[in-house]
């Protein structure tokens, strides 16, 4: 006797918990299958915040876009981060660790690959890290992805851009808001206890528009002035200001997968 077919609708997943037999199952299901892929860095974030947090700031991303994925129908699958990146910027400050663009472009160009070799429609890098060229080093691998002929998407959401980026708060459009209000503010809805609050709260505003320096030529946060690694204002972060954010960032990723969708039809 053969087993009923499970119900149509979404479902969110995480890849690293679950079975082989279990990711085939979701991937023979009728709905649209995406798969979220964290992109983060391990880098300094100012004396307050830990080196993960663009990995922490993005997997929180990818949990509630998935989510919102999966209230619109969709099978939405989120793959374990990626914890390193293009991190020039903060080479001066211990613990920074990064990988060259080549190694970061066939990495992510591989993984995509993967992804759709197995069945997913889609495949969406949620980036938090927001170097210069870690996002160039997305689009490319997007561009490079679209051109190669591999099946499904490679679709890249990108904040930097600026109707994405009117979305989010007046710090990040500030351009000075590396482990500022914005991130610390979207650490401390994740996790309270990975925000060390009195050095955050005892940090002074320091605006820095980072947009601006990288306009100049500037190639590391040392020649921006960022001698803590930290730009913006921590001490006025909250765990409010994180959640109502996450909606936003979310959002961002579920509008860039639908339009793709709905492009494809």
């Amino acid at each position: 006797m053969t087993e009923p077919d499970p119900p149509p609708g979404g479902q969110a997943l995480e890849l690293a918990r679950m079975t082989y037999v279990e990711v085939e199952a979701a991937l023979a299901r009728p709905e649209p299958k995406i798969a979220l892929l964290p992109t983060g860095s391990t880098e300094a974030h100012g004396p307050h915040l830990p080196l993960a947090t663009d990995s922490i700031i993005s997997e929180e991303m990818a949990r509630r876009a998935a989510e919102q994925l999966a209230g619109r129908g969709m099978i939405a699958v989120r793959l374990p981060a990626l914890h390193y990146a293009v991190t020039d910027w903060a080479a001066d400050f211990a613990g920074s660790a990064g990988i060259t663009k080549d190694t970061a472009q066939a990495t992510l160009l591989e993984l995509a690959r993967r992804c759709g070799t197995l069945g997913f429609d889609a495949t969406v890098l949620i980036n938090a890290h927001l170097e210069p060229d870690n996002i160039a080093t997305l689009r490319g691998v997007t561009r490079a992805y679209a051109e190669s002929g591999a099946p499904g998407r490679l679709l890249f959401p990108d904040n930097t851009r600026r109707r994405n980026a009117a979305r989010l708060t007046d710090e990040f459009r500030s351009g000075s808001c590396h482990a500022g209000q914005y991130e610390t503010s979207l650490v401390l809805a994740v996790d309270p206890s990975l925000v060390r609050t009195e050095l955050a709260r005892a940090l002074p505003e320091h605006h820095v528009p980072l947009h601006e320096h990288i306009a100049r030529g500037a190639t590391s946060f040392a020649d921006c002035g960022l001698d803590q690694a930290y730009c913006g204002d921590p001490a006025g972060a909250s765990a409010a200001e994180g959640h109502a954010t996450y909606d936003a960032l979310a959002a961002i990723v579920v509008d860039a997968v639908t339009e793709a969708l709905e492009a494809q039809q």
